[in-house]
């Protein structure tokens, strides 16, 4: 006999055996089949397999880890060596392992109905440790005796060591500017021109609601990809007035008819430190999302430039997240965020939201450093004959 026939016949048997409520047959069988071949993740699983039936949870664990040691991401090894840890009392350990499963873990149709199961066990038992984590943490961090925007990084410090909050990068589109740090909210004392804004959110407020009408011809879709294009997320949006714009300066271009309906707006928004990029930017908007309708996770173009929300009408049910942050707006409250990284926003209410949309400057960036930005951007479209590439924010 060959040694894979011999083999063979060793994973048959303790097959058989296991299936026929004999574990120690299994047990030895499935040792001399390692024997014969130590890298066969599949008989280690059945050595452990056959421990854990024998009662052997130590001995069930050292085989777990005997398949792990062959290969270290096989999901089945680890939510078994999670499951014994567990069954052994070690339940912070136990938590680990099965965080790292869980994110291994094959879509829950691809799994038997047992894994599936203990793949939801898992999940529960790694968010109670990870809870149990960030509370610790953060008595720690003390965040009652940080300032407000220090204890707010702390906090999400606590969360994403725990485990429980995303850590987001800025993905732009197309713009990528070195050395640029990843924000989510900006604080406010970087913008001192935002009270002044705010201060015009009553004047703004009455302009939108003159010219903002039930198919009102200057409303546009925020989205509108021209035939043909790769539309990806945007499919359902994409020439739809569910998300729609009342623009009165876009690509860097004024729209004179917006801009004489709404004289207060376009006053107001002089204060804000727009960038000016020939066929590019300033860019300024009403921005409204009808009802049950949410914009998808998506990133701006370039992370040279910030995005300013001043709320206008927000009805009860509207969102917004920008990497791992979930804020509501709140009329008249204006903020600013980095749409470079991963964002999305919602409106689950029975009534429009709209809100103000302007691009920013980084504050980040120097005068020079700007100045040099817009040069290479301009030099960029004039080589491609146009402006190539979106530029909406």
């Amino acid at each position: 006999m060959s040694a894979n026939e011999a083999l063979s016949s060793l994973k048959d048997g303790a097959d058989r055996a296991l299936r026929s409520a004999d574990p120690r047959a299994a047990r030895e069988l499935f040792q001399r089949a390692i024997d014969l071949a130590p890298a066969r993740v599949d008989l280690w699983m059945g050595l452990a397999a056959s421990q854990r039936a024998l009662g052997d949870l130590v001995g069930a664990l050292a085989a777990a880890e005997g398949a792990l040691a062959q290969e270290p991401r096989f999901f089945p090894a680890l939510l078994m060596k999670g499951t014994l840890l567990e069954a052994l009392g070690e339940r912070r350990q136990a938590a680990m392992v099965y965080g790292v499963a869980a994110k291994l873990a094959p879509p829950p149709a691809a799994l038997a109905e047992p894994t599936r199961r203990a793949l939801a066990h898992a999940a529960e038992v790694h968010d109670r440790y990870a809870a149990d984590l960030a509370a610790e943490l953060r008595t720690a961090a003390d965040l009652g005796g940080l300032g407000p925007a220090s204890a707010r990084r702390a906090d999400a410090f606590v969360e994403a060591l725990a485990g429980r909050r995303r850590i987001y990068q800025q993905e732009p589109v197309q713009f990528h500017f070195p050395g640029m740090t990843a924000v989510e909210f900006y604080e406010r004392e970087a913008f001192p021109w935002l009270e002044a804004l705010e201060a015009h959110t009553e004047a703004i407020r009455e302009e939108l609601l003159t010219v903002w009408s039930e198919g009102s011809p200057g409303l546009t879709p925020y989205v509108a990809y021209a035939p043909g294009a790769p539309l990806d997320q945007w499919a359902e949006l994409n020439n739809s007035l569910r998300w729609s714009a009342y623009h009165f300066l876009k690509d860097g271009e004024r729209d004179e008819a917006h801009c004489a309906a709404c004289p207060r707006t376009l006053d107001a928004i002089a204060v804000i430190d727009q960038p000016h990029v020939p066929g590019r930017s300033p860019a300024a908007m009403f921005s409204i999302l009808r009802p049950r309708t949410r914009i998808p996770p998506h990133t701006g173009i370039a992370n040279t430039r910030l995005v300013l929300h001043l709320p206008l009408v927000v009805p009860e049910g509207c969102g917004f997240r920008v990497g791992g942050e979930t804020r509501a707006w709140r009329e008249g409250e204006a903020w600013v965020f980095d749409d470079t990284i991963e964002h999305e926003a919602w409106n689950d209410s029975d009534k429009p939201r709209a809100i103000l949309i302007c691009d920013v400057w980084s504050p980040a960036l120097s005068d020079e450093e700007r100045e040099m930005i817009v040069r290479v951007t301009t030099a960029m479209d004039r080589f491609n004959g146009g402006v190539v590439g979106s530029s909406d924010l």
